[in-house]
């Protein structure tokens, strides 16, 4: 659960940029934005691999 936590958490520290960019026009924010999404994408991948080796060691 820990590791969905971090997901969590991860996914709202981008609110801000989020509403930065598409609120403001903000042009960093949308760079920030980016960067954090490709951070969700490489954890949420490393939490389907762990699911996965849980799965077959079971």
């Amino acid at each position: 659960m820990n590791r969905f936590q971090e997901l969590q958490e991860l996914l709202n520290s981008l609110e801000s940029d989020f509403a930065k960019f598409y609120e403001k026009g903000n042009k960093t924010a949308g760079i920030r934005a980016r960067k954090g999404l490709q951070a969700l994408r490489r954890l949420a991948q490393d939490i389907r691999m762990d699911i996965l080796e849980r799965k077959s060691r079971k």
